[in-house]
């Protein structure tokens, strides 16, 4: 079986960027367009800290914190 590719389609992350360029640059696109595309590329950046960061969420359940209240 072979294993799935750890990381981001970077032909997603191409078109979100070429979005965010395209976005920006038409002076048609209303401030609503823009924040939108924004709010996209944040969020992908969101998401590759958290797929560079091996420690993201391994301290929700940890046993030490049991019982120390």
């Amino acid at each position: 079986m072979s294993k799935k590719p750890k990381g981001l389609n970077p032909e997603l992350e191409n078109a979100i960027y070429d979005l965010l360029k395209q976005t920006m640059n038409d002076s048609t696109a209303s401030l609503t367009d823009k924040t939108k595309v924004l709010d996209r590329v944040l969020k992908l950046e969101q998401i590759k800290q958290k797929i560079s960061d091996d420690e993201w969420g391994k301290g929700f359940f940890n046993p030490d914190d049991e019982g120390e209240e």
